[in-house]
């Protein structure tokens, strides 16, 4: 089903054409410990398992769930993303216990650049064990897949270096600091800009390091 649908997006006029098929019709994926599929209202109880959690919560833009109907909710928000076409999250399933244990997806889309934003978070109990890196990579093959996608960027609050190095163990490389760039929780905070374009990707994909070097 994946090939199918990646050969009608590569054969489409263009990124009005090819993303908003691909965000209405996220494809299963799957890493050696890990499936990234669409959410289900099923994984309510999941999502607020860890969602909860305000540590997880703190240095992401969403407030942590106060309660069942507040995961119920969001899932209903990133079905009705679904159902436009519109960029939105896959949620990660722990293969060994089936349990939904995260997030990861499109946080933004710039048609006219070839650029998208990704986004992730992990329950506590999963930190440390190279599963944001494991989805991240997956969801990168996906996005490089796209002919209309030339760059990748995400970025994470300077506080929580744990996040960069996920983004730089996938080849994305860190290309600055955004001096208050965002207002999280009542603060004004600091980002680090990370990406990886297009020919970084294939130059990993054929054991290249030159992705890998830092910027000065």
């Amino acid at each position: 089903m994946l090939s199918r649908l990646l050969d009608r997006l590569a054969g489409s006029a263009g990124p009005a054409d090819d993303l908003p098929m691909l965000f209405s019709r996220l494809p299963r994926l799957e890493t050696e410990r890990l499936v990234l599929r669409p959410a289900v209202m099923g994984d309510a109880e999941d999502i607020y398992a860890y969602a909860s959690d305000p540590e997880v919560a703190r240095a992401v833009l969403w407030e942590a769930h106060r309660s069942l109907a507040d995961s119920r909710d969001y899932i209903r928000y990133l079905r009705s993303q679904y159902h436009s076409g519109q960029p939105s999250n896959y949620v990660i399933v722990l293969r060994e216990t089936g349990r939904v244990i995260g997030t990861i997806g499109f946080m933004q889309w710039y048609p006219e650049h070839g650029v998208v934003e990704v986004g992730y978070s992990i329950g506590r109990a999963w930190w440390g064990q190279g599963i944001a890196a494991e989805a991240l990579r997956r969801f990168l093959s996906l996005c490089f897949a796209q002919p209309s996608i030339l760059r990748v960027e995400a970025m994470h609050e300077t506080d929580n270096p744990a996040s960069g190095r996920v983004m730089e163990k996938c080849g994305m490389r860190r290309e600055g600091v955004l001096r208050q760039r965002i207002s999280n929780k009542g603060r004004q905070v600091d980002v680090a800009m990370w990406a990886i374009l297009r020919d970084d990707w294939l130059c990993l994909q054929h054991g290249g390091a030159e992705a890998q070097r830092p910027l000065r």
